[in-house]
């Protein structure tokens, strides 16, 4: 079974991921540009069995987009977000892709809020949300 771990920058905290994600997505709302700093958030998200988290987190609680309430937990060492729970996905927690920090990690098959996409951004080809 394959197992990745993601660790935030200092690495005091960690969540082990076992098996596959159930959905690789990026996601252009404006909350997950914030969150990431950039155009668009990769995201991996998997069942909550499946993963284990290590060492102490705060958590960040707002309303999404999509009206649900969304938790991001964070190092409150290096303020890094290593998981967050979003309100429309009960039992399943997601990680942004990078904090695997392994090149050949999966490309996502997803994309929502797309009519938010950046226009120099291309669509993602596979399901669109």
């Amino acid at each position: 079974m394959i197992k990745r771990t993601a660790t935030c920058l200092c690495g005091a905290l960690s969540a082990v991921c076992r098996g596959e994600p159930t959905r690789i997505s990026v996601c252009h709302c404006l909350s997950c540009k914030q969150r990431s700093g950039s155009a668009f958030s990769w995201n991996a998200t998997y069942p909550d069995s499946a993963v284990q988290t290590d060492g102490a987190a705060a958590c960040f609680t707002h309303e999404g987009e999509s009206g649900e309430t969304n938790r991001r937990y964070f190092c409150p060492d290096c303020g890094t977000t290593v998981f967050y729970r979003i309100g429309m996905r009960p039992g399943m927690v997601s990680i942004p892709a990078g904090m695997f920090a392994d090149p050949d990690f999966p490309p996502p098959t997803v994309e929502v809020y797309g009519e938010r996409r950046c226009p120099w951004l291309a669509p993602v080809t596979a399901e669109q949300e």
